[in-house]
Formats: structure tokens, C-alpha cells, sequence
């Protein structure tokens, strides 16, 4: 109609319903009133961005609802509109979908690492019930890394590389590979913008020289497919620059070392006629030994499918060939952006959004049990991490976990419960250490016991947010309730030491106290105590607020059981053990540690008088506990073999061996698992015995 407004949004409506592009029209009118008045750094109307970011997901042909919540995805953060009006506006679906999107600016944190960790939460929060948040999010953060050169140079790094540890990533595992790869070059060009300029210079000019190369293998793959009657897209690709640098910095390569940087892409019509293919390329070239991945047999976990093989090309150039179908290319291209049907029902999920969903749940999993932000943030990136494994249940079953991974990560990615009550492993049947990692291909049967329990050693090497998630909850839940235990046995040695039976102290006391220090429970107040935030005898005289208590007398000494857990620690520098004499010192957040009395960290580190707590064995320990000890001995063959005897004849557990010299003689330490001094004893006495053993000492620090 003539005088008819013309509205930038028109051009990328063309595939709605009218009424589909009337209600984004009328977003873009909305949100171009609510932002008038507000200029980007660059100095352009602000409307240029979300429209912008509306025209890249239009480019993926998705629904109105996300295109009108792409157009409006800042007015909440910038301007003063509040949620009701867009729900009132536009709806529930779409108001829901910018609240995902939408920062957490209004919360204060410590630092940017919370900040960033929370706005994560929040949107893979969103991102369960509906993955278009993360669709507009992250055409969000394409518009700005390409319009990046307004910023500040500190504010571009930052920006940059949390686009390249976290967006690039997701992108890549939800399979936008095309968004990946170009966020990739572009943090690449920000975060090492003289490196960039270089690498990007010398592709452009080796293109030239290597071009007939490649013309050259093209014409002979498009000939060989054709003479074996395969009807055949084929095409070759430039790999994208950050995909070369980091070659480059990881196999240490010079750029004239990196010989295939173009690839091959056929496209044919059919699973068989991949495998075809394969077939007659490998007749054509010679294919490069451990170089090939079957990525339809056993798709990425995003989805992504392909046959990928490398060949010696003509004059020895290494080419890389990526063979798939139609479907599989725009999967590749688009991934979950291609077909999301935005169903609630996880039936309604094909393949990839099965794998999709699973992923996020299992985020969100680690968000729940995580209470550190930056610590899940931690395990965010590490989930992210594209380099995969596949290995199998004894009953056939395919998992996919990251490079790396050993038995542990593997118990808690099939159940929480096999994880926590993980024992042993068998690997392709035979025992292995829980520490081994595991290879493609490995069958993994996970043996589990009813008394089980989660090991503090696992942290040291499981690498899944999962793992991490349950062993570290594990742990603070079993610290928390022993150092509530431990906290409660000091606090009646303190009512003790004041003649005040903990008896007569009311439950109105306890709620003054917890009135005036702010604590949430009487159960928390004992944890400070155990955990050495609070002085026992502090929190006793402010329960009895100045009551009849008598003469303070010194306490009696606390009874070390060795069955506290990990509310009581036993000092590596001078390893207690029963029959020693010894002194607990009480550290903030570690609680009590336990010395002998002649240990050298307690005489030099000055330990505050008021951290120290008279202890004293219990007469009925049945544990074990190591003890450090160090041999002489003269350098005979087998010698090791009959010390080693001798200790195991003692009744004694070697935990840890190291030899140091050279010559004649040979220090060999232990750290021997006993039962108390008398034990320790005889297994000094049985070592003695040895003819090449010359001298045997404790080691104490």
C-alpha cells in the first residue's frame, strides 16, 4: 500500500504465517520504542543489535516466538519494561524465552567469576524446558564478536575468551558447527590479534601455490566416484584459521608444516553408499593408518555423523575426507537449530535432542548439587571439552565420555548410586586401578559393595562435572555431620572444664544464642566447632550468659578414637600413632589435626595456645595408621624382596615406597600401615633381623 511503513524486519519474515510476521513486526516496533534514545559503543541506534541477532536465527527458519524474543531479548536487562508486559504483549512462551536470556545484573557478587558462573546457571536453567534460549543467545553473542572492535582492548579479551571456553563450545556440542567454527576465529582474532593477522596473511598466500593441489585431487575424487557409479556432491574446504593454529601450537608445527589445512566433503544419498565411498577412496589413495573415525556407527553426542578418513594424497600431501549424507550435512551444518520440535514430552525427541536433553540434564544435575558458582562453572568447561571416548557395559551398551575419563567417571555417568558405591573395575575383564584411563572401545564392568562409600582420592583424578559434583557433596555432607559430632564432644569438655553439666542447658538458650551469633541451627553451631571457626569454650560461658558457672579448671583431655573420620585429621609431617604422645591443634575450616608432642611443625609454626586441645588415645582402637620409617641397607640383590617379606610376616601394610642413593648403600622409606607403637615394634625388630639391613629409624617430620 502506498505510504505503508517499511520495516527492516520484513526482509526475514518471509517464511511465517501472516500472522506470525504481524506479532514480530509488532515486537520489532516495541522494542525499537523501548531501546530509542540508546547507541551501541560504535555509535549505531541499539536496535541494530537485536535485529541483527533476530536476522541470524531467521537464517535458521525458526518460529516466530523466537524471532520475537530475539527482538525484545534485551528490553528487561536496558530499559524498564517489566515481564508482565511482554507476557501480556506477546505471551508466556516468549517472555519466558527472554527472561532466559536475560543477565543477572541486578544481583551483587564477589567477583566476575560469580557473576559469570550465575548467568550460566540461569540460562542452562532456561535451556532445559526450552533449548531456544540457547539458540538466541548465542546468535546474540555471534552479533557481538562481529561487531567486537568498538570495545575496549581489555574488555574484547575477556569477552573473547569466554566466548571461546564457553559459547564455542556449546555451540560445537549442540553440532552449529558453522556458528562454532566462526566463533572460534573470531575469539582467536581478538585474544591474539597480532598472531591472527600473521596466520590469516600466510593462508592467503599459500592458497596460490597449493591450489592446483587441491584442483588436482578434487578432479580425481569427483572422477573416481563417477567411474564407480556414485552420484556425488563433492567439495573441498579451507579448515577454519584457529583450527590450524592450534594444530600448529599442539604438534608444535611451523605453518609450512601443517600440510592439510583443505579437506574433502562428499555428500552422497544413502548410508550404504557412505561406506561405498569409503571403498573407493581408499583404492584411490592410500589411507593413513589409525586416521579413520566411524561417526555413523557411533555418532558424536551432539549428533553429529560422518565417515572421516586421511589419505596420502599426490606428492605425499596428508588430505583429510569427511564422507556423509544429505540429512547428516544439515544436521552438521545447523545441528539441533535444523529440526528442534520443541516437544515437552521426551518421547517426541528424535536421536540427537534425546542426547541433546540428556546432556543438559546432566548439567543440571551437577547445578544442583553444586553450591560454588565458579565451581560449577568448572565443571561446565570441562563437560564442554569436544574430544570424546567410547566405551561399552557388559551388556553391549554405547556411553560417550570426555578424553581422560577412568572407571569412576564412568560408575556415575551410568548411576549415581554405581558411583558411590564404586569398589573395583574390570577393564576388558581383567582388574585395573580406578585410576586408569579409559581407551575406545573398552568393555567397563563396574563392582560395587553395599558398604562402599565415595574415596577423597577420586577428586584427584576423575575429570566429569558429574563425578566431581557427588564426591565433592558426599564429602561435605560427611564433613559437616562429623565435625557436628566432633564440635559437640568439645563442647562438653568445655561445659566440663566450667563444673556445668550440659544437661541444664535449655533448648531457650540454645535459641538466644543462635538469635545473637545468626546461625541457622544448634547443629551449625557445633560444625563451627568442629571445624575450628568457633572456641568451645566460647560458645559455652555465652550459653550460660554469665550464670552460676565455677572456677574454670582445665579441661580433660579429649579422647581420640580414630574412628572420627574426616572431622579429625592425623599430621603427615610426624604421623601419630597409638602410644605416642600427642596434642590436637584445631585449624579454621580443617578441624582437628593431631601431632606428637615433640613435632617439629608445632615447636617452629608457634601454634596459638587457645588452638590447642589436650588429646589422649582411647585404650580400644582397632584401626591402622601409618607410620613413616627409613632403612639403610647394603645394595644386594633381593634385598627389597626380603625387607618387603618381613613387614608382611609383621602383619604390617606397605603404603608407599621410594629409594634415594647410590653406592654401596640404599635408603629405602616406607610408609607402613600399623596398629599402635607396640606393632610398630615388631616389625622394627624384624627388619633388624635382616643381615644387609644396617640401620632402621622413624622419620617424625
Amino acid at each position: 500500500m502506498p505510504g505503508e511503513e517499511k520495516l527492516p524486519i520484513r526482509g526475514m519474515a518471509g517464511y511465517l504465517r501472516p500472522e506470525d510476521a504481524a506479532q514480530l513486526e509488532a515486537a520489532y516496533r516495541f522494542s525499537e520504542a523501548a531501546h530509542r534514545g540508546q547507541f551501541r559503543i560504535s555509535g549505531e541506534p541499539y536496535i541494530s543489535h537485536p535485529l541483527a541477532v533476530a536476522g541470524i536465527l531467521a537464517e535458521w527458519r525458526l518460529d516466530a516466538q523466537t524471532l520475537c524474543a530475539a527482538l525484545l531479548h534485551d528490553v528487561m536487562e536496558d530499559t524498564s519494561v517489566p515481564k508482565r508486559q511482554i507476557i501480556d504483549l506477546f505471551g508466556q512462551p516468549v517472555a519466558d524465552l527472554v527472561d532466559g536470556v536475560s543477565k543477572l545484573d541486578r544481583i551483587e557478587f564477589q567477583t566476575k567469576e560469580d557473576a559469570q558462573a550465575e548467568n550460566f546457571r540461569k540460562m542452562l536453567l532456561a535451556m532445559a524446558s526450552d533449548v531456544r534460549v540457547i539458540l538466541i543467545k548465542l546468535a546474540d553473542r555471534l552479533h557481538n564478536m562481529r561487531t567486537l572492535d568498538a570495545m575496549y582492548p581489555a574488555k574484547r579479551k575477556r569477552i573473547a575468551k569466554e566466548t571461546l571456553e564457553i559459547y564455542a563450545q556449546i555451540a560445537n556440542r549442540m553440532g552449529l558447527n558453522s556458528i562454532y567454527q566462526e566463533l572460534e576465529d573470531l575469539s582467536f582474532k581478538h585474544l591474539y590479534p597480532l598472531r591472527y593477522r600473521v596466520l590469516n596473511k600466510a593462508i592467503k598466500a599459500a592458497r596460490g601455490n597449493r591450489r592446483k593441489v587441491v584442483d588436482k585431487i578434487l578432479e580425481n575424487i569427483v572422477q573416481k566416484l563417477k567411474e564407480a557409479g556414485i552420484d556425488a556432491q563433492t567439495t573441498g574446504r579451507e579448515k577454519h584459521l584457529y583450527s590450524i593454529y592450534r594444530k600448529m601450537v599442539e604438534k608444535q608445527l611451523s605453518f609450512s608444516e601443517v600440510q592439510d589445512i583443505y579437506g574433502f566433503r562428499v555428500v552422497v544419498k544413502d548410508i550404504p553408499t557412505c561406506y561405498h565411498a569409503l571403498g573407493v577412496l581408499h583404492s584411490l589413495y592410500k589411507p593413513i593408518h589409525g586416521k579413520f573415525k566411524d561417526y555413523i556407527a557411533l555418532p558424536k553426542s551432539n549428533g553429529y555423523q560422518s565417515l572421516h578418513t586421511s589419505l596420502f594424497g599426490p606428492y605425499g600431501t596428508p588430505i583429510e575426507i569427511q564422507i556423509r549424507t544429505a540429512e547428516m550435512h544439515k544436521i552438521a551444518e545447523s545441528g539441533v537449530a535444523s529440526h528442534w520440535l520443541y516437544k515437552s514430552s521426551e518421547s517426541n525427541l528424535n536421536e540427537m535432542q534425546r542426547k541433546t536433553h540428556q546432556w543438559l540434564q546432566s548439567l543440571l544435575e551437577s547445578l544442583g548439587e553444586s553450591t560454588d558458582s565458579v565451581e560449577f562453572l568448572e565443571h561446565l568447561k570441562v563437560d564442554l571439552f569436544p574430544d570424546e571416548i567410547y566405551v561399552f557395559t557388559p551388556k553391549g551398551k554405547i556411553l560417550v565420555l570426555p578424553k581422560g575419563a577412568t572407571p569412576v567417571d564412568f560408575a556415575y555417568s551410568v548411576h549415581t548410586d554405581i558411583g558411590s558405591r564404586c569398589l573395583s573395575v574390570r577393564i576388558n575383564g581383567e582388574l585395573k586401578p580406578l585410576r586408569t584411563h579409559l581407551r575406545n572401545g573398552d568393555t567397563v564392568e563396574i563392582l560395587t559393595a553395599p558398604y562402599a562409600k565415595p574415596n577423597p582420592n577420586w577428586l584427584e583424578y576423575v575429570i566429569t562435572g558429574k563425578a566431581k559434583t557427588h564426591i565433592r557433596h558426599y564429602l561435605k555432607t560427611m564433613q559437616y555431620e562429623q565435625s557436628a559430632q566432633l564440635g559437640e564432644r568439645l563442647l562438653n569438655q568445655a561445659f566440663a572444664a566450667l563444673k556445668i553439666p550440659s544437661e541444664s542447658i535449655d533448648d531457650g538458650k540454645w535459641e538466644r544464642l543462635l538469635r545473637n551469633t545468626g546461625a541457622k541451627s544448634r547443629q551449625d553451631i557445633l560444625t563451627d566447632i568442629g571445624l575450628g571457626r568457633r572456641l568451645g569454650i566460647v560458645v559455652a560461658k555465652r550459653l550460660l550468659s554469665g550464670e552460676g558457672a565455677s572456677q574454670e579448671e582445665k579441661p580433660a583431655p579429649l579422647v581420640i578414637r580414630g574412628s572420627e573420620g574426616m572431622a579429625v585429621e592425623f599430621a603427615k609431617c610426624c604421623y601419630p600413632i597409638p602410644g605416642d604422645d600427642i596434642l590436637g591443634v584445631i585449624k579454621k575450616e580443617q578441624g582437628l589435626t593431631i601431632h606428637t608432642h615433640d613435632c617439629s611443625y608445632v615447636r617452629k609454626s608457634r601454634v596459638d595456645p587457645a588452638k590447642c586441645l589436650d588429646v589422649e588415645w582411647d585404650s580400644d582402637i582397632t584401626r591402622q595408621f601409618d607410620v613413616s620409617i627409613r632403612l639403610e641397607v647394603r645394595n644386594q640383590r633381593g634385598v627389597l624382596a626380603k625387607v618387603a617379606a618381613e613387614i608382611a610376616a609383621a602383619g604390617s601394610n606397605i603404603e608407599n615406597i621410594s629409594m634415594e642413593g647410590e653406592g654401596s648403600y640404599t635408603n629405602i622409606n616406607f610408609t607402613l600401615q600399623v596398629s599402635n607403637r607396640v606393632h610398630l615394634a615388631q616389625v622394627m625388630r624384624a627388619l633388624r633381623r635382616i643381615p644387609d639391613v644396617s640401620k632402621i629409624i622413624r622419620v617424625k617430620s
